[in-house]
């Protein structure tokens, strides 16, 4: 069995623009995968502050520099890649003037594609930060408008 290792290597401490207390805490894990040592820092971080609150897992919610960054090509790649394939390019999260897209369809797009030294660890937890975000956000969707609206995004 594979085991990965989730590697990050601080907590620091921070006032947002509210003054909030703000805490990140990065952390490194030895599991059988990403999803599974995500999950048991969850837990941790849960048993040893029962207060605290998710705002974000991460990688998930990127920029294109970002992508290009984490692949290693030019930051003027991922876009020139985006505007000649639009047809298939993961559609962003959100489109704007800081347009930000799911780290993990982008990976997994350019696995698909073939031609990128991506580590299968990166995609792995990618994949498991997205899905916590997806699980935190769920949970304030009525149960009510689940089915419906699952229907009506496609």
């Amino acid at each position: 069995m594979r085991t990965a290792l989730i590697a990050c290597s601080s907590l620091a401490r921070r006032c947002d623009r509210l003054g909030r207390l703000a805490e990140t805490l990065e952390f490194t894990r030895e599991a059988d995968s990403a999803d599974a040592a995500v999950r048991s820092a969850l837990a941790d971080v849960r048993n040893a502050v029962p207060s605290a609150r998710l705002i974000e897992a991460a990688p998930d919610l990127v920029g294109l520099t970002d992508v290009a960054e984490i692949v290693g090509v030019s930051r003027q790649y991922v876009p020139k890649l985006m505007l000649t394939h639009p047809g298939s390019f993961p559609a962003p999260v959100h489109e704007g003037s800081a347009s930000i897209w799911h780290l993990a369809d982008v990976l997994a797009w350019l696995q698909d594609r073939g031609g990128y030294s991506l580590t299968e660890d990166i995609l792995e937890v990618a994949s498991a930060a997205l899905q916590v975000n997806l699980a935190k956000e769920g949970r304030r969707l009525p149960c009510s408008a689940s089915s419906e609206l699952a229907g009506l995004v496609g």
